[in-house]
């Protein structure tokens, strides 16, 4: 396998991963970071990133609206309660055990 087919192998793979994302916005990123460590505003960060590792400009904007398909504030209005009690303590154990 090339490089090249390498790459737009991983390409697909994002691709299909915000395309699930997107079909499933009751899975909230607290949640994501809980179980996967980490959520879309991860993968917006991470997005941010390579491009700067390319020497290419993305706005942390920019890179919201490519995962979540909308602005972050938007998407937070439309699919993001509040965290629960019970998600927050959960993320907190989870934190400290990645620590260790």
């Amino acid at each position: 396998m090339t490089k090249e087919h390498e790459t737009e192998l991983e390409a697909a793979v994002l691709r299909r991963l915000l395309e699930h994302l997107d079909a499933h916005k009751d899975v909230q990123n607290i949640e994501l970071m809980i179980l996967a460590g980490f959520c879309r505003n991860c993968l917006s960060k991470w997005y941010v990133e390579a491009a700067k590792e390319r020497g290419l400009e993305v706005d942390l904007a920019d890179a919201q609206r490519k995962i979540y398909g909308m602005t972050y504030a938007e998407w937070k209005q439309r699919h993001q309660p509040a965290a629960t009690p019970e998600q927050l303590a959960r993320f907190e154990a989870a934190q400290k055990a990645s620590k260790n």
